[in-house]
């Protein structure tokens, strides 16, 4: 009988939980992007800037944001860990992709990354966040132009929900729109990935 009843007990305090990919290529401030959210959500609990170094492998974050808990993987972007990538996609139910709105040099490039990641069969139907990060610096591209040079794959994000958003992972600018977006999107797509129970 206390095994039946701890299984019940157990099944009905199980939470949902939505796992996100922070994507991106190298320096475009994706564990920027992940303490920061850790920070505003986690009461303080995060890396302060000058302890960030790039990411070999993953980080990985807990945070709950409008009772929604979230398992946020944040992935190397060195062009040798993206082939990586592709392992995540089938358990994850958004993707948000940063986007370092100073590097001009490499904005071809995240747009054919971004390309590679939404025409892959196991991303089909899921939220893409794509976040223009830097914004507050003065050498940043203005977010209408990064639209302009992604809306080359418009066509490849079908009829999912997507969104470009300015913020600066940083200072913090526009992270609490982000995940608000993130949030419901989410719940949105629940029917169509659901979430995974802990």
């Amino acid at each position: 009988m206390y095994h039946l009843a701890k299984g019940v007990y157990l099944e009905l305090t199980r939470k949902e939980e939505y796992s996100c990919l922070i994507l991106g290529l190298d320096n475009a401030g994706k564990t920027t992007l992940l303490e920061k959210l850790k920070s505003i959500y986690n009461e303080g609990r995060s890396l302060s800037p000058e302890k960030i170094v790039p990411t070999v492998g993953q980080n990985v974050g807990h945070i709950t944001i409008n009772n929604m808990n979230l398992k946020i993987w944040d992935v190397g972007g060195q062009e040798n860990l993206r082939t990586l990538w592709k392992s995540y996609y089938a358990e994850c139910h958004a993707i948000v992709f940063v986007v370092d709105s100073t590097d001009r040099a490499r904005i071809e490039e995240c747009r054919d990354t971004l390309r590679t990641i939404v025409t892959h069969q196991d991303t089909e139907g899921i939220p893409v966040l794509m976040l223009a990060n830097k914004q507050d610096r003065d050498d940043s591209l203005e977010v209408e132009d990064i639209k302009e040079i992604f809306n080359k794959i418009a066509e490849h994000l079908g009829a999912r929900d997507s969104r470009v958003l300015p913020i600066s992972a940083l200072k913090g600018t526009g992270v609490k729109e982000a995940a608000d977006w993130l949030t419901i999107r989410l719940a949105r797509n629940k029917q169509y990935r659901p979430p995974d129970k802990r």
